[in-house]
């Protein structure tokens, strides 16, 4: 057959399928529409939401904090279950719910029945026989034991919405377009349709799910609440990246479970309290702040001071540590830091002058916000004394070893030692980085960055000389670690002025970093009313740097 013949039978061939589908599609149009369009109008689509579909809170390296347990749920189809009253009878029993509660609900809807239930109470309703029953999976916003609670905060029952902490602060970012749901669709019959009859709809990736990314590491946070919850304390714990500023570990405790938010607004614990971001007083913490300003002031620094134990300053007096022990005999500035010696820091800070004192302070960022709370984390700015005021030789010993109106939160006091730890340079405080999509792609940069120089690196080199000193044979002893590698750090016992049951109620702080030859981390702890910094609070830092240290060697 010629080339051109054969191509025109083709040609023909295929003209007349084209005519043919034009035809079967105008009688459809016009002869089979208004049918058709009865039959669509009579169906019926029946939804209820299995849960708010929302994007996750993701540590620096992607680990979900949030969505990260499964749940089972029970998924009831009531057209298929109504006038099954034996059936219906035995779930009711199985799930402890009213018979004739359950009956009622079945009778009045079409949309599926969601019931939250026990994971054995839903495997004991699979193993009645029956159709209308199945179990459906779901991301449980928060496990059984969340983490880092105090800083993601909670969801608003009733509409899923964030009502305090991250949840709160990004819900715009974190609520998607659409929610998980399962529908029934029927005929106008209230016959399940087969096939597409009952499904599940999920939002995806065109509902612009988006993620929060801190600055936390996730494996640094579960370590350190770990240990916090071993001692049992009521108190915080703040680890900071000394190069970057990033907080990579903020804790409270005692702690709270977010899916059971209402139990804990009568409590006396006050669970829901973020001790990390609070102001307390810091005790002899300060110590650095006013070595600090000793050295770059090149006030001259008393090498043979002689403690006994006291110190009088008209008609009040200040205990050493060493009181009972008569006190630490002749001592020079070193050894006077290592062993957090009052009277020595008291005359030296005499020497030294409030005003030098207070405006060291405040460029370690003592009295002013870190930043943190324009990222969704709110925080007290703690307090320092006014610069320029008018100071007794008493109220100069009360600064001079943290004592009376000095206020920080363990954020700043974390912060503080790092800006020591990396030679004098205090970096820009961050604890969320991005708001990321649900591939890791950044859609919207939170974290800042900035520093500034607050010592020079000889001051500060000599301070980690005798933070060094304090954990290798001072008051910080129990902070030395039993791993390969030097731990640097200062303790505090700071008096409140409030008694409990006639009681002093007294702070105790541990602040330091490692690895001392180079540094890393910084670790803020503190332990309320824990009396003694070196007994209290001491032992969780040496615990938690080991941990870290392990994991990061």
């Amino acid at each position: 057959m010629p080339i051109a013949k054969r191509f025109g039978l083709i040609i023909s061939f295929f003209t007349i399928v084209f005519v043919f589908l034009i035809l079967r599609i105008f009688y459809i149009q016009i002869f089979q529409g208004q049918r058709l369009d009865s039959e669509a109008s009579g169906q019926r689509i029946s939804t209820a939401v299995i849960e708010k579909s929302r994007g996750s809170i993701v540590d620096r390296n992607l680990i979900p904090f949030t969505n990260r347990t499964l749940e089972s749920l029970l998924v009831l189809e009531p057209l298929v279950l109504r006038g099954k009253n034996d059936y219906i009878e035995k779930l009711s029993d199985v799930l402890d719910l009213s018979t004739e509660k359950l009956k009622g609900e079945i009778a009045s809807t079409k949309a599926p029945i969601i019931i939250e239930a026990r994971e054995n109470k839903v495997n004991d309703a699979q193993n009645i026989k029956g159709n209308g029953v199945s179990v459906i999976n779901k991301l449980k916003r928060y496990g059984e034991f969340p983490m880092l609670a105090h800083v993601l905060g909670y969801l608003n029952k009733t509409d899923q919405v964030g009502a305090a902490g991250l949840e709160k602060f990004y819900d715009d970012a974190l609520k998607a377009s659409s929610d998980n749901s399962i529908r029934i669709v029927t005929n106008a019959n209230d016959e399940i349709l087969q096939g597409i009859g009952c499904r599940i709809k999920r939002a995806g990736a065109r509902d612009n799910i988006l993620n929060v990314k801190l600055t936390v590491d996730y494996h640094i946070q579960k370590i350190t609440e770990d240990i916090m919850a071993k001692y049992g304390i009521s108190g915080a714990v703040v680890v900071e990246d000394v190069n970057t500023g990033d907080i990579v570990a903020i804790a409270s405790s005692p702690e709270f479970n977010q899916n059971d938010v209402g139990s804990y607004l009568k409590s006396p614990y006050n669970e829901l309290f973020n001790r990390a971001v609070a102001s307390y007083n810091i005790g002899s913490v300060f110590k650095v702040i006013s070595a600090a300003a000793a050295l770059e002031s090149k006030t001259p620094l008393i090498e043979d001071y002689t403690c006994n134990g006291v110190i009088e300053l008209g008609d009040r007096e200040f205990k050493c540590s060493s009181y009972e022990k008569g006190g630490h005999g002749e001592i020079g500035f070193g050894e006077a830091f290592a062993n957090s010696c009052n009277p020595y820091f008291i005359e030296l800070g005499i020497d030294v002058g409030s005003k030098k004192l207070l405006e060291m302070a405040e460029k370690f960022g003592l009295g002013k916000l870190t930043g943190i709370g324009a990222q969704g984390v709110d925080e007290a700015k703690g307090n320092i004394p006014p610069i320029d005021g008018s100071y007794t030789s008493g109220d100069i010993a009360n600064i001079s070893i943290g004592q009376g109106g000095i206020m920080a939160t363990p954020v700043q006091v974390a912060d503080m030692i790092a800006t020591v730890a990396n030679g004098g340079i205090r970096n820009q405080v961050n604890i969320v980085d991005s708001i990321i999509d649900s591939d890791g792609n950044e859609i919207r940069k939170i974290r800042k960055t900035g520093w500034n120089r607050v010592i020079s690196k000889n001051t500060a080199e000599k301070i980690k000389e005798m933070m060094e000193a304090a954990v290798d044979h001072g008051t910080g002893v129990k902070a030395k670690p039993e791993e390969n590698f030097i731990a640097c750090g200062k303790t505090g016992s700071a008096e409140t002025g409030v008694y409990i049951n006639g009681e002093k109620v007294v702070h105790g702080w541990f602040a330091g970093y490692f690895p001392g030859n180079n540094p890393k981390y910084s670790i803020a702890v503190f332990v309320e009313n824990g009396k003694s910094g070196g007994q209290a609070a001491a032992p969780i830092f040496k615990e938690i740097a080991e941990e870290i240290f392990r994991r990061k060697k």
